[in-house]
């Protein structure tokens, strides 16, 4: 597979490359980015041919998207796919603070709202940010925070702005397969798009007994990210580290033996978690993020390394993936 190849994001009009750019980590994830290191990440993953870029108001507090406005406003509009979300407002005095952003703009915060008029708000803060007329898929992003809310005041409002053409896709960021599942069914109208973060993976697929098949039933496209659960997979040791206070044991020898089996086929770790998720029919592409260039070309790399079939094979007869997950084709 390659970082430019492109399919349909399900029946919205839109094509998607197989990797796309999470951009979390330009907005200050863990560790501070100055504005020249996030445009140099941008350019190289558009170098990399990567067409879709995923960010949100939370990120950074509207750091991540100013930034990847600007490193986007001079690339030609209609050839990539610009993904932003709605639920929490960047406003003076925000109190839902996360500490996972280094360094945020001071005197402004998040603040959860899901409502009609909040959506609305939020929509039109965002275009101002990206300096941009429109965006292509727009997430409701972690509905569990405010469910009731988020599925009618919040859905109403992207489903009005999908009809009044200002976005292509209604879509959900969801942490939780079962949240994604129940917004599905209760939503009073259709999505076009699922980012799923961290539950279709080769540490965890709890998307796949309910929440892919919903989405294959109903034509609703997936894009999958957290696939590389933190890193683990790329160095698994004990202690802290990979978003653990210490790396539970049972998590650590799963890592451990999924990092064996891929050595005994010469296959780095990380090409088999970022590959895995594109052998589901309902996922369309990955999200990966990066904070530095290398990161994108290694990601694309990733991507492109060649896995044999007997590698699935060996994982799940070590009880590593469901006999049932679909898998990746073998390199022709």
């Amino acid at each position: 597979m390659r970082a430019d190849d492109r399919v349909p994001l399900g029946g919205t009009g839109l094509s998607v490359t197989r990797l796309g750019l999470g951009l979390a980590s330009i907005g200050g994830l863990f560790e501070p980015v100055d504005d020249e290191q996030a445009a140099a990440t941008v350019d190289a993953a558009w170098d990399c041919g990567v067409r879709v870029f995923d960010t949100a108001p939370v990120y950074g507090y509207g750091r991540s998207e100013i930034r990847a406005g600007r490193a986007l406003r001079d690339r030609p509009r209609d050839e990539y796919v610009l993904c932003t979300k709605v639920g929490r407002l960047i406003v003076a005095g925000g109190a839902d603070t996360q500490p996972i952003w280094a360094d945020p703009p001071p005197g402004v915060g998040p603040r959860l709202d899901y409502s009609y008029a909040g959506v609305m708000r939020s929509f039109e803060d965002s275009l101002a940010r990206l300096g941009t007329g429109r965006i292509d898929v727009l997430h409701v992003h972690d509905p569990d925070q405010d469910f009731g809310a988020a599925v009618t005041g919040a859905y109403r409002a992207v489903a009005e702005l999908r009809a009044n053409g200002l976005i292509r896709a209604v879509s959900i960021g969801v942490n939780h397969a079962d949240v994604a599942a129940r917004f599905i069914r209760e939503a009073p109208g259709p999505l076009d798009a699922v980012l799923l973060a961290g539950r279709y993976t080769l540490f965890d697929q709890s998307g796949l007994q309910d929440l892919l098949p919903l989405c294959r039933e109903r034509g609703i496209a997936v894009l999958a990210a957290g696939v590389f659960q933190s890193g683990l997979l790329a160095a698994p040791r004990p202690g802290p580290g990979y978003g653990y206070a210490e790396v539970p044991a049972a998590v650590l020898e799963r890592a451990r033996a999924l990092s064996g089996v891929c050595a005994r086929h010469d296959v780095p770790p990380l090409a088999a978690a970022i590959q895995f998720a594109l052998g589901h029919p309902a996922v369309a592409g990955v999200v990966v993020g990066a904070r530095q260039p290398g990161e994108v070309a290694h990601n694309a790399a990733l991507l492109a390394h060649a896995i044999p079939a007997r590698l699935w094979e060996d994982l799940k007869a070590a009880g590593l993936l469901p006999g049932d997950a679909p898998v990746p084709a073998a390199p022709g």
